[in-house]
């Protein structure tokens, strides 16, 4: 287990005892979640070594490993993803200025973004950790990721745009990671980086059952703060921030599961339009962050 003694981000000794969260999807363990003062990361205490923690994805309803329609929030998911795939082609191409390039995915689970951009003309590397889901994005949408040791193998200035979609908060190496993501962009090139905040409407409305805490394969939990923090200390300039809306509803969702036992829709629904109303204003409010970023 990890026990960390000083923030894994800033490194500052300020850090405290934030809340306890249960790991709903497979040990029905809790972990405790601390705070760091300096730099408002929160982080997940005493986790799994990165060789150890692999059994605590093994769940057939863990949806980036499995694609699993099985069950009501699984299936709107899935209809949610086709819309979304579509907006972040428009992103990444409005961001880079460019209709095709190189873009690195990782975490790529099931490949149903490299996929996607891949039949868009996108020459895309995928790397992704675990085996039989290579093999899962092999056949369902003919990627063919690599293991994500590759990553520090790769040609350096190679990508116009890297990606993690929902990836960052599961890295244990972020100093390594980050340097490499500094070496394997072309200049000019885009980090592009999504993760749950935990400062949104549906994580104060659901407290310790928020769905996105997901102890303890999430390392790391961010706040926009934090996150602008993290990237300046890896070198990198926070560009533009993009609101992910539609992750309210399905945190939501599986928070009520969390909190009740069971699945009320309309209530699920509504936390999630509450917290999208608590964001109008301010897109670093949303549920989830997507932060474009370029190297200094």
């Amino acid at each position: 287990m990890i026990h960390y003694t000083t923030c894994p981000a800033c490194g500052s000794s300020s850090i405290t005892p934030l809340l306890s969260a249960q790991d709903h999807t497979v040990s029905g363990e809790s972990f405790a979640i601390w705070h760091c003062a300096q730099c408002t990361l929160a982080f997940t205490q005493d986790v799994p070594e990165q060789d150890r923690i692999g059994p605590y994805y093994q769940a057939e309803s863990y949806i980036s490993h499995t694609d699993t329609q099985k069950g009501l929030v699984n299936q709107l998911y899935h209809k949610v993803r086709a819309y979304t795939l579509r907006q972040k082609y428009q992103l990444i191409g409005q961001q880079s200025g460019k209709e095709k390039g190189c873009l690195l995915d990782i975490g790529a689970g099931t490949g149903a973004f490299a996929g996607f951009m891949q039949e868009r003309g996108w020459q895309v590397t995928a790397l992704e950790p675990d085996p039989g889901t290579r093999q899962r994005a092999a056949e369902l949408n003919k990627v063919q990721a690599l293991d994500t040791s590759a990553l520090f193998s790769l040609p350096e200035q190679q990508y116009d745009v890297i990606t993690l979609w929902h990836v960052l908060e599961h890295v244990h190496d972020l100093n390594g990671y980050f340097r490499r993501f500094k070496e394997l962009l072309k200049p000019g090139g885009w980090l592009v980086i999504a993760v749950p905040n935990y400062t949104s409407g549906d994580a104060k409305a659901y407290g310790p059952f928020w769905a996105a805490w997901d102890v303890p394969r999430h390392l790391y939990h961010f706040s926009p703060r934090s996150m602008e923090n993290l990237l300046n200390l890896k070198g990198f300039q926070l560009r533009t921030v993009k609101p992910m809306w539609f992750d309210s509803f399905y945190v939501s969702l599986l928070s009520e599961k969390y909190k009740k036992g069971s699945m009320p829709l309309v209530a699920g629904a509504w936390a999630g339009l509450r917290s999208n109303l608590s964001a109008s204003s301010d897109t670093r409010l949303c549920s989830s962050v997507i932060y474009l970023s370029q190297p200094d």
